[in-house]
């Protein structure tokens, strides 16, 4: 279990990245949604111990960050930037990954390794430059670097940024076998990441935590919040862009979905949210407010 206890940081000339933040992941996949700058990758990093917090607490398993060598052991990180050297083997990358990360014994090194190549399917890619890897693979890669040790915790920050649909969904179902007896923190900015793999969602912005629960608490935030209407391309043009959700085209014109606490142009009809459209309202409130 992971719990945060007013979570603060700030970094030079006052700028807050995380503010008054308090939360608690237990077992199972939870994803923390955000906009680019919501302050989500200063979080991942706090709690992976690779960065100090301003104020506030953190333990992990009862641990606190100030014990960093053991939060390091309880932790798997894939970080939003993840670099492997081109030149390497995915094999050998692993292999050098967990000499870093303590584990002495070569024959009990390779024997993880092995399954772990196996569990994330690249075993017959195993022994291939990295540099021949599609971006899928190499995400790959990373989830088995962090889960060399079997790490209590995993954390996987934007994982999907890059990838296309298909290679999405598989390293998705990826992490949803390993968060089956681990804690996994999925950070993102993409809603689909998060709709059929996690239990529990929190989502901040600026920050801020704007709120915490599960994925029907979220897409409550839109009720009687969104909207749709049938526009020709005069109306369109004229609408703001900033109520639209989105939009498609047919044969009477643009069907077009919008937010707002009341309508946002004539004949537009109240629908029912998305979690998407939940968490469209859930920033946009907060802007406005």
């Amino acid at each position: 279990m992971i719990t945060i206890e007013h979570l603060s940081k700030t970094y030079r000339k006052g700028a807050w990245a995380l503010l008054d933040v308090s939360l608690t992941f237990d077992k199972g996949m939870t994803g923390l949604l955000g906009p680019n700058g919501a302050g989500k990758s200063t979080l991942m990093r706090i709690l992976a111990a690779l960065l100090a917090p301003t104020s506030g607490q953190v333990t992990i398993n009862g641990i606190s960050l100030g014990r960093s060598e053991e939060i390091r052991r309880m932790v798997g990180y894939l970080p939003q930037h993840f670099h492997i050297y081109p030149q390497m083997t995915g094999r050998d990358y692993l292999d050098y990954v967990g000499v870093m990360k303590g584990i002495t014994d070569k024959a009990a090194r390779r024997k993880e390794i092995s399954r772990l190549l196996e569990m994330v399917n690249l075993q017959e890619k195993a022994d291939k430059k990295v540099r021949t890897y599609s971006g899928g693979m190499k995400q790959r890669i990373g989830i088995a670097q962090a889960l060399l040790g079997s790490p209590d915790v995993l954390i996987v920050d934007e994982p999907t940024a890059g990838l296309d649909p298909q290679e999405r969904v598989r390293f998705r179902n990826l992490l949803t076998r390993f968060s089956m007896n681990r804690t996994v923190l999925l950070s993102t900015h993409i809603v689909a990441d998060i709709e059929s793999n996690c239990r529990k969602v929190a989502v901040m912005n600026q920050g801020c935590l704007l709120m915490t629960g599960d994925l029907a608490e979220l897409q409550a935030c839109g009720e009687g919040y969104v909207w749709e209407a049938v526009l020709n391309q005069v109306q369109f043009a004229a609408l703001d862009p900033a109520l639209v959700v989105s939009t498609r085209t047919v044969p009477e014109g643009i069907i077009c979905r919008m937010t707002g606490e009341t309508a946002p142009i004539y004949g537009a009809v109240q629908v029912e949210p998305t979690l998407e459209d939940g968490y469209l309202a859930l920033l946009r409130r907060e802007r406005d407010e």
